[in-house]
């Protein structure tokens, strides 16, 4: 073959190989960014129907999600929220803790990881994650990790510090609603009555009824004497939650 063919087909060979070699990578591109696409929708069917409160189809959305993707710290975190509501406390933490493995930076993580290590009374721990949380600028919702902040003081009988973090998540977000009512109960528990029916009303802006509040509404509106408020709320209780404890003991409150 003359020098002139055989340079030819030598580049025709590299032509080929290099072809290949795109052909292949796009395809590899286009199957990773599948997996990623298939691992997003049943992590997000997870979430959903966990919200829903249907937490056997949410478990099995998010099985199939790990199975897809171990390494990924979002499924890591909402499989360990899920065994929380499930009562599961041991395999929540594993898997906080392979979340926070895989995204040592991630607020979300670090907030749900730092308030379970709360209610485990690790305090230690848990206020330092809650501290990473609402501390980095990257936390677009740095009032969940003062809320939690707050409940992990309380937990420890740190009342004044635990307020401290309450009116701060509050300053960010004045109608976050656990931030409220952890004031209202607090403001009751201190004797003052009008802050704790201030912190009612915001709450009523943004949020329902639920028996806890309305019980603390009653005695508020008990202690101002104010027994059309009484009555109203009373009403709602035993209407909304007549198998709730709170609606049990209205009548050894009332007389």
């Amino acid at each position: 073959m003359r020098p002139r063919g055989q340079r030819l087909l030598i580049k025709l060979m590299i032509g080929f190989v290099v072809f290949a070699l795109l052909v292949s990578c796009a395809a590899l591109k286009d199957e990773e960014l599948q997996k990623e696409e298939s691992t997003s929708i049943y992590l997000q069917l997870g979430v959903r129907y966990m919200e829903l409160g249907k937490l056997q189809i949410a478990k099995e959305n998010l099985d199939i999600a790990l199975k897809k993707a171990p390494d990924d710290s979002s499924v890591h975190n909402a499989l360990a929220f899920l065994y929380e509501k499930l009562g599961n406390e041991p395999q929540a933490s594993m898997h906080y803790k392979k979340a926070l493995a895989l995204a040592p930076d991630d607020w979300s993580v670090q907030n749900n990881f730092g308030r379970l290590m709360c209610q485990q009374r690790d305090f230690k721990q848990g206020m330092r994650l809650l501290s990473q949380a609402s501390s980095t600028p990257l936390n677009e919702k740095q009032w969940l990790a003062l809320t939690n902040a707050g409940l992990c003081q309380q937990a420890m009988n740190n009342n004044s510090q635990a307020k401290a973090y309450f009116e701060q998540a509050l300053i960010l977000n004045k109608l976050y609603a656990p931030a409220l009512v952890a004031m209202q109960k607090m403001s009751f528990q201190e004797g003052d009555y009008l802050a704790a029916q201030t912190y009612l009303q915001r709450y009523l802006e943004g949020s329902v009824y639920t028996s806890s509040v309305l019980w603390v509404a009653i005695q508020t509106e008990l202690a101002l004497n104010h027994p059309d408020l009484v009555k109203q709320y009373q009403q709602l209780l035993v209407e909304k939650f007549p198998l709730s404890t709170e609606a049990k003991q209205i009548e050894s409150v009332l007389h």
